[in-house]
């Protein structure tokens, strides 16, 4: 049986992205993104389930870090999984007494337009995650919290308010990271972070990406991080169509590598689709 580590604790929406994943395999909750990473590392779990990319809020930069910087795992997969947002609280208490709401930065940020028209004047407190934000919410009478329906069945919670996510077209993007990528499955994405020398000229991202679209490769997403080295110089983190061992990206990925300062293909694996 397979050891999957994932965002915990049980009622997060990294737990349901694990169940949907691999149903079989044994669920490890640790309490946050790099514990789930080392857990991997260690040997503890052999896969691990972690948020990457919101539809509304974008990229979950401590992921991204992580991927770049902190470790050697590789993306192995991906799930995408529709969230919809609740507001819980403890059972017979009202909106009206409600002073905090507890949830996890993304989950607020997700909730802006609903807190701010509803709960304007309320505290709002950041939790590792949104589960753990329901198991918080618990133990006071003034609070909320933004969860799951798992979470409230899970801590029994009462559901005030459902779907309150700024979108209804609200998903979240899970990779699933372990020590080696995916085999080629015949419709694959391969994920690449690169960057140039701090020397470097006009032209250079260009002269990179014309090596995917010279050979008629999609670049389905690019965007940057800092490098954490000095100010103004950034790694670009891009998704690119096809398996890193498949020609012709094969080709194009050493070609790119050879303009790079810094250079590391985060993963292939096959790519999400709505009927998995």
């Amino acid at each position: 049986m397979s050891r999957l580590a994932y965002l915990g604790p049980p009622g997060t929406y990294a737990e349901e992205a694990a169940l949907r994943y691999d149903p079989e395999a044994q669920l490890i909750p640790f309490p946050g993104i790099s514990a789930v990473a080392d857990a991997i590392d260690a040997g503890t779990a052999d896969e691990g389930v972690v948020p990457i990319e919101n539809v509304l809020e974008g990229s979950v930069t401590e992921t991204l870090d992580i991927l770049i910087h902190n470790s050697q795992l590789s993306v192995r997969n991906e799930i995408v999984l529709p969230i919809e947002h609740l507001l819980l609280v403890r059972p017979g208490a009202a909106a009206t007494g409600i002073k905090v709401v507890f949830s996890h930065p993304q989950a607020l940020a997700q909730c802006r337009g609903f807190i701010g028209r509803c709960f304007p004047k309320v505290a709002l407190e950041a939790a590792l995650s949104t589960a753990a934000a329901v198991e918080e919410m618990m133990g006071r009478e003034d609070a909320a919290a933004i969860g799951n329906r798992r979470a409230a069945e899970l801590y029994g919670a009462e559901v005030l308010a459902q779907a309150i996510q700024d979108r209804s077209t609200n998903l979240t993007r899970f990779v699933v990271l372990a020590r080696e990528d995916h085999p080629p499955s015949g419709d694959d994405k391969t994920s690449l972070a690169f960057a140039f020398a701090v020397e470097d000229r006009p032209g250079l991202l260009v002269s990179a990406l014309e090596e995917f679209s010279s050979r008629g490769i999609n670049l389905s997403k690019i965007e940057s991080r800092p490098s954490k080295e000095r100010l103004g110089v950034y790694i670009f983190l891009a998704d690119l169509d096809g398996h890193r061992t498949e020609q012709p990206l094969a080709e194009s990925l050493e070609r790119v590598r050879e303009k790079c300062s810094f250079f590391r293909v985060l993963g292939s694996y096959p790519r999400y689709r709505e009927t998995q």
